[in-house]
């Protein structure tokens, strides 16, 4: 049985566990064999080859920084890529299907980004020796499969890649000058204002690349993708910082660029937006920061599905121990009905932008999902409510303690422990070891991934001592899996505790899952907005869904949610039904 060992070495901590712990524990060492040394970093290093798979050096590591997996018989021992002697493995690649929109679901730190900068060319997948390997023994390698075809192709110039990486934020520390510049200097296609007015970039042409939001530098990262002269676009997370609109017309976007000539490759967590606009799905699995594997292609709706069931039955591989499951409605809360607060119509005015919201009420024990665009006014809607801003119209009925998470997130160089001490001593099963977040108790919030960051944050505003709990943009960085988690969390959070929660997020299967009442914001973007409810969950999503001009209608093997294709016959019947959003 193929056996990989991983030191995850932000997690190895040698002179903090005793002075290697691993080396003292092992039993081959133990025999005078030295399976686990001092590495050159001064991390542990571990011979896979010579493990016997005790479980011991796992178990014992008091910071979670060694995994031994036995992966099935069936897979090779060889990897496509591997981070060093022992980090990350990735098996299997993704296909490009030419006329299709191929999508890749699954968990962060699974190999999904790997797999796409392996395609894309960025990365030269190394067979698991270190090393850049020929161009000839990759040929050998994937002798026999799709794999081998793209490759030749590849290598002879019949297909051209254009890549949209993932990390769009950094795009400003790279590149500098005007939006305009930037493109101008890929614009191949000679299409650069066409694809400005479907991105709705037009009136950012002129601005600094500094001086954008990340919804705005997101879209210019795929503008600056599809200028390119290519065959095979590759988007990797395209729709973060988006709001819900713009991942409709960007997923319509996407979804026009696959023609007979023409592939697409995707990667997306908004699993309704993969829906939306992939043919067909690879199932990314396995175990974070150890190994990933891609599994073969599916259709797009047999593929979510086998992936919300936790089940590869072709493989007969179990990746997950529970089926991710939806319901009808969302699930009731006890203890509703006793109002919390009321406002009498607010507003306030920030430089050129006006926010209106009409009365309101807030009941306890009530989850309430925040809807509307980008610059709409919701982050300033939460502010007036967690007491951040004053209106400058209108107030509320009384006085009220407040945990707000805000959408963007600041850092210091303390501990994750420290931050979190309060949470350790009254909520270590109902959010600390949820929320996954035990092997990061010791680590810099300086170091933290974005996920990692946004679930410690996540965790120490649910922690506080307070009435109302206010997440903006909860969803941000987290996976498919971590956002039904986190859902989870707060929902078991807000019924225990009898509080008030109020969601702002651009998921839409995020917000259906959780949810019980909507506030829906319309208007001008940076200019007006309006706020109105709480609605019941039927009427706020009506009325926002039609506003999209998009109905959604429940998958009837999951019950997940999905978009009905524009002028289907289930669509055309909702809208005639006035019932965009399903019953």
């Amino acid at each position: 049985m193929p056996r990989i060992a991983v030191v995850e070495e932000d997690k190895c901590h040698p002179d903090k566990c005793g002075n290697y712990l691993c080396i003292r524990l092992c039993p081959v060492n133990r025999t005078g064999t030295e399976c686990i040394v001092q590495g050159a970093d001064k991390k542990a290093e571990i011979f896979a080859d010579l493990c016997t798979g005790c479980g011991i050096c796992p178990n014992r590591c008091p910071f979670g920084a060694i995994s031994i997996i036995n992966l099935p018989d069936e897979l090779a021992e060889t990897p496509i890529h591997q981070y060093g002697h022992n980090g990350f493995h990735l098996y299997n690649l993704p296909t490009p299907v030419f006329g299709k929109v191929v999508g890749i679901i699954g968990k962060n730190g699974i190999g999904k980004s790997t797999a796409i900068k392996i395609l894309a060319g960025v990365l030269a997948p190394n067979l698991g020796t270190g090393r850049i390997m020929p161009l000839a023994e990759l040929l050998k390698f994937f002798k026999g499969s799709e794999t081998q075809l793209f490759f030749e192709r590849l290598s002879r110039g019949e297909i051209t890649v254009a890549y949209k990486p993932q990390q769009v934020d950094l795009i400003p520390k790279t590149a500098q000058g005007k939006v305009i510049d930037l493109l101008e200097r890929v614009n191949e296609t000679g299409k650069l204002q066409e694809i400005a007015e479907l991105l709705d970039i037009t009136e950012i042409l002129s601005h600094d690349i500094t001086h954008i939001s990340g919804g705005e530098l997101q879209r210019v990262a795929i503008a600056a993708t599809v200028l390119r002269k290519a065959n095979l676009y590759i988007f990797d997370e395209p729709t973060s910082y988006l709001d819900i609109r713009q991942r409709i017309k960007v997923a319509q976007f996407i979804k026009s660029l696959a023609g007979p000539e023409t592939a697409v490759l995707v990667a997306e967590h908004d699993l309704i937006i993969l829906d939306y606009m992939t043919d067909l799905v690879h199932i990314a699995y396995g175990k974070e920061n150890v190994y990933g594997i891609i599994s073969q292609l599916k259709s797009t709706r047999a593929g979510i599905n086998v992936y919300l069931s936790g089940y590869l039955k072709e493989e007969n591989m179990r990746f997950r121990s529970h089926p991710i499951q939806f319901f009808t409605r969302p699930p009731s809360i006890a203890q509703k009905g006793e109002q919390l607060v009321e406002w009498d119509g607010l507003a306030k005015q920030l430089d050129s932008f006006a926010l209106q919201a009409g009365p309101g009420t807030l009941q306890k024990g009530r989850i309430i999902g925040v809807l509307g665009e980008n610059g709409i006014g919701k982050t300033t809607f939460v502010k007036l409510l967690a007491h951040v801003l004053q209106p400058d119209r209108g107030s509320l009925s009384r006085q009220l303690t407040v945990a707000y998470k805000p959408q963007y997130l600041t850092v210091n160089d303390g501990l994750v422990v420290d931050l979190l001490a309060a949470a350790l001593q009254k909520y270590d099963q109902l959010i600390i070891r949820p929320l996954d977040l035990v092997s990061l108790l010791e680590r810099p919030l300086s170091e933290l991934s974005g996920g990692q960051l946004q679930r410690v944050a996540i965790a120490y505003a649910l922690s506080q001592d307070c009435q109302l709990l206010l997440l903006d943009e909860p969803s941000a960085y987290l996976d498919v899996e971590q956002r039904l988690a986190v859902s989870k969390v707060i929902r078991e959070v807000v019924e225990q505790r009898n509080l008030t929660c109020l969601i702002v997020d651009h998921d839409l299967l995020f917000i259906d899952y959780l949810a019980e009442q909507l506030l829906v914001f319309s208007g001008i973007p940076a200019k007006q907005g309006i706020a109105a409810g709480p609605f019941s969950m039927q009427e706020g999503m009506n009325v926002f869904l039609e506003r999209l001009g998009i109905t959604l209608r429940r998958d009837k093997e999951t019950l997940r949610p999905k978009i009905n294709k524009p002028e289907s016959r289930l669509d055309q019947e909702q809208q005639k039904s006035g019932k965009r959003y399903y019953t």
